[in-house]
């Protein structure tokens, strides 16, 4: 049996501290997808470097339209915080419906973005939103942090702190979930700026989540759910599995998308 050395960490900079003196440490978050791929013998990490605990990177912070949200703050706490639900309540209703009340209590909004699961739902929101993520060391905007499948932008070290964004004018998500998991078959959150539509899918594609950008054009167009119904969706780069081929899945970012956007 291999030997796991576990530290906790008080605030972000401790524990970038503790990691680089790691041969091949993993930050542990709410654990919701490390401590099962750790005991499914698919990641073997030296060391767990726990920063649920951080004080400096747990809480909601909004001032006007301006939002930060720290990257150990539980989805149940970003989902029953009045005061975002007063400005954002997209991101709220999105927070409340992530896996089951023993997971929206454990599992936090860094944890869920640095793992990047393709089937994960805040990098749906953040995307449609044009987040900014805080590291440790500096920010990267959403469009640059998702890079593939379980892949971002974050160096070996680096620690997400924060996630930043304006309120939108208009937005909401709308997933379709695995009965069993609650993952998003397909999920996709559409938000209207100033600057223009957003429309982020998660669940479907192949390398991730993604813009559909076909959506984005038809909608600065005209803000309706018959907009994006409208819009063709290539089945290609779209995952195919037990649960849904891609054709399916494709079909499913029309409706998913028409919901979110009537919904919004």
């Amino acid at each position: 049996m291999s030997e796991l050395k576990y530290h906790k960490a008080s605030n972000a900079s401790e524990a970038a501290s503790l990691i680089s003196g790691t041969e091949d440490g993993k930050f542990l978050a709410g654990g919701q997808t490390l401590l099962p791929t750790i005991k499914a013998k698919l990641a073997a990490p030296s060391d767990l470097v726990d920063v649920s605990g951080a004080s400096d990177m747990i809480g909601v912070s909004v001032s006007g339209n301006s939002i930060s949200i720290g990257a150990m703050t539980t989805h149940a706490d970003v989902a029953g915080n009045p005061e975002l639900n007063a400005v954002c309540p997209s991101i709220c209703a999105l927070a409340g419906n992530i896996g089951d009340p023993a997971v929206r209590h454990k599992g936090t909004i860094g944890g869920s973005v640095a793992n990047n699961d393709p089937a994960a739902d805040y990098p749906a929101a953040l995307l449609a939103l044009g987040a900014t993520i805080t590291t440790n060391k500096r920010d990267i905007s959403a469009d640059d942090f998702f890079v593939g499948l379980f892949e971002t932008a974050l160096d070996d070290g680096e620690i997400i702190t924060k996630v930043s964004f304006d309120a939108p004018e208009k937005g909401a998500y709308a997933k379709f979930p695995n009965p069993a998991s609650r993952y998003a078959m397909v999920g996709v959150f559409a938000a209207k700026s100033s600057a223009g539509a957003r429309v982020a899918v998660t669940g479907a594609g192949s390398d991730g989540v993604f813009r559909q950008s076909d959506m984005e054009a038809a909608l600065d167009a005209s803000w309706s759910a018959d907009a994006v119904s409208g819009v063709n969706v290539s089945a290609n780069n779209l995952l195919s599995d037990i649960h849904g081929d891609a054709n399916y899945r494709a079909n499913l970012v029309k409706v998913m998308a028409s919901r979110a956007v009537a919904n919004a």
